[in-house]
């Protein structure tokens, strides 16, 4: 099965890139993607009034461009975290939170080559190894990224977005058995999102499997939306040349 085109776990661009690291300061648990759209637009006014009066606040100046990322205005956050880097030279957080913004804005070469330098070689954080991992997938290098996932689940076994991540690689490549193990891994774990659920629904419904794809989704969606997804799968597989070969398997 080839590659498939899609919307996953929101954070940068399409692998979950969101801070919420337990091992670091309060500094990366800067994740605004699972919230409503009024609730990313109060935020971002807030963080910009409170930053234009601190512009030199590492964590202030982290969360804010986390929000603007949230609000689709992904140069913005680039230009907040270059300013802070002038600042703030070598410093790890920051360096971590401008790879995830630098590859929200599809400048992965630079992002991999921030995150790498962010990273401590001999001591990495499962963080960093993630973010790493997460720019790779999205620059088709599956292999390497899902070597860096298994680095990171050595060191938290029980991180539910470094599983998310995993199986968002498969279903990227189309692997979709692989795909649905560790995304439903991932949704039994403490910390797992809606969007993990979600994202499950999707490669469930990618396999045919429709009904289960629609309750998962009937438990996290509006009606509407609901519909709206089962649609959009059935889109994908008709990109896919999938629809009729699904529709020919299934029984009357």
């Amino acid at each position: 099965m080839g590659k498939f085109g899609l919307v996953l776990l929101a954070g940068v661009a399409t692998i979950a890139l969101a801070g919420c690291a337990t091992n670091r300061s309060g500094a990366l648990n800067a994740d605004y993607a699972n919230l409503s759209g009024p609730q990313i637009q109060s935020s971002v006014a807030d963080l910009s009034q409170r930053y234009a009066q601190d512009p030199r606040n590492k964590v202030l100046g982290i969360h804010y461009a986390a929000a603007l990322r949230a609000a689709g205005q992904v140069e913005p956050a680039v230009t907040v975290l270059e300013n802070l880097m002038s600042v703030h030279q070598g410093d790890p957080e920051l360096g971590l939170a401008y790879a995830k913004a630098l590859s929200a804005a599809g400048r992965f070469e630079q992002a991999l080559r921030v995150v790498d330098n962010a990273m401590n070689p001999v001591t990495p954080d499962w963080d960093a190894l993630s973010v790493r991992g997460a720019i790779l997938d999205q620059m088709g290098r599956p292999a390497e990224a899902r070597q860096a996932y298994k680095q990171a689940l050595l060191l938290a076994p029980n991180e539910a977005r470094l599983h998310a991540n995993m199986g968002l690689s498969y279903a990227m490549t189309g692997e979709l058995i692989q795909a649905e193990t560790h995304l439903r891994q991932a949704a039994a774990l403490p910390g797992a999102t809606s969007k993990v659920r979600q994202n499950l629904a999707l490669v469930l419904g990618l396999q045919g499997r429709f009904e289960d794809a629609r309750a998962l989704y009937a438990a996290e969606l509006p009606p509407e939306q609901v519909q709206a997804n089962m649609e959009y799968i059935r889109a994908l597989l008709t990109q896919q040349d999938r629809w009729q070969a699904i529709q020919n398997d299934t029984p009357a």
